[in-house]
């Protein structure tokens, strides 16, 4: 058996196909988008049902130009839920660029692009909140408490349930949900504020 065979050992095949793609495998590639597109529509898809009716971006195009952007950096992906993670974090940033680039079409008018939050996803009173004002909130919050913007963005734009996160970041179930009321919150006030 050879060294990098060894080295997969164990491994999951798409934690084995993001190895091969980076250490240059074209054809790891074509083969990882069939696995994760399923988790990939879901997480697209859980995000864009929370925005308005008129958005112009398709949960189809937002997967596409997010795994083009994962694909084209050159990053080391430690696992299936590393790469999910990373797939979370730019569909936001997909989101925040398209948001910018209608706001500068249209200078702020009736076509900027609006998330809906409701139903106690971030607070019930917070509606209408743009992926802008959203994205300014998330950043302060990454200062002042990185872990709590990660679990907003691994659960809001990343789709992850609590267990899944908690396994990421390498903490207990309970200190997610806690974490999630304690983000929500936050977030709530800091948008709100914005207003």
């Amino acid at each position: 058996m050879t060294a990098p065979a060894k080295k997969l050992e164990g491994k999951g095949e798409v934690t084995q196909l993001l190895e091969r793609s980076q250490a240059g495998d074209s054809e790891a590639l074509n083969k990882l988008l069939p696995l994760v597109y399923a988790e990939l529509k879901r997480v697209a898809k859980s995000y864009m049902g929370r925005e308005k009716a008129n958005h112009t971006l398709q949960p189809t195009a937002l997967i596409h130009e997010t795994f083009l952007r994962i694909t084209g950096v050159r990053m080391e992906y430690q696992n299936r839920a590393h790469f999910m993670a990373m797939a979370a974090k730019t569909m936001r940033r997909v989101l925040v660029d398209h948001a910018k680039a209608k706001k500068a079409d249209k200078r702020g008018g009736k076509d900027r692009v609006h998330l809906t939050l409701e139903e106690g996803e971030l607070q019930g009173s917070v509606k209408g909140a743009d992926v802008l004002e959203l994205e300014e909130a998330l950043l302060i919050l990454e200062k002042e408490d990185p872990r709590l913007a990660q679990v907003i963005e691994l659960h809001y734009f990343g789709g992850m349930s609590a267990d899944e996160i908690a396994g990421m970041l390498k903490i207990s179930a309970i200190t997610v949900k806690r974490d999630w009321a304690k983000a929500k919150l936050w977030l709530y006030h800091q948008i709100k504020s914005q207003k």
